[in-house]
């Protein structure tokens, strides 16, 4: 009986879930001289999948332009399966909403360089993000907007 009542943390599985590379305009614009515009939208998201089972992603989404052309487009989705139980829910949001995607993070930006160069381009390496000031100008926004969670759903 006391075990129900600890909290629970595990790991199940990190996994890509999703990749995505782009040249729109090669070969033309590989002869461009000019230096690459970059922007890096990054996103995150979590669902329960099963009782206590929890899925997290973080999604990064970087575009690289000259001029107006797209150089290339590079889109992946680092996910993670995480099992979490007995926790209060306030703190149920701030696992999956930060522990979690801190612990995905890393995998997501070896990915997003290794695919940079194995394109032919200069590696793309993203920062490091602070994932509690992310989650509580989300939690704000929704606060603003109404809607509750934006990070996690699928809870009942």
């Amino acid at each position: 009986m006391a075990d129900e009542a600890n909290p629970v943390f595990n790991i199940q599985r990190m996994y890509l879930k999703d990749l995505s590379l782009e040249q729109p305009n090669s070969p033309q614009i590989l002869l461009e001289q000019q230096q690459p515009q970059v922007d890096i939208q990054l996103a995150v998201g979590a669902g329960q999948i099963a009782e206590g089972i929890y899925e997290v992603t973080v999604t990064a989404t970087v575009t690289t332009k000259v001029a107006d052309k797209t150089l290339f487009l590079v889109e992946a989705k680092q996910a993670g399966i995480f099992e979490i139980r007995n926790l209060p829910e306030d703190q149920m949001q701030g696992v999956v909403g930060i522990v979690c995607p801190q612990m995905i993070y890393p995998y997501l930006r070896a990915i997003v360089s290794d695919v940079c160069t194995r394109a032919g381009f200069p590696p793309i390496l993203l920062n490091e993000v602070n994932f509690q000031a992310m989650f509580q100008a989300q939690q704000e926004q929704a606060a603003q907007q109404g809607n509750g969670s934006p990070i996690l759903t699928g809870l009942n």
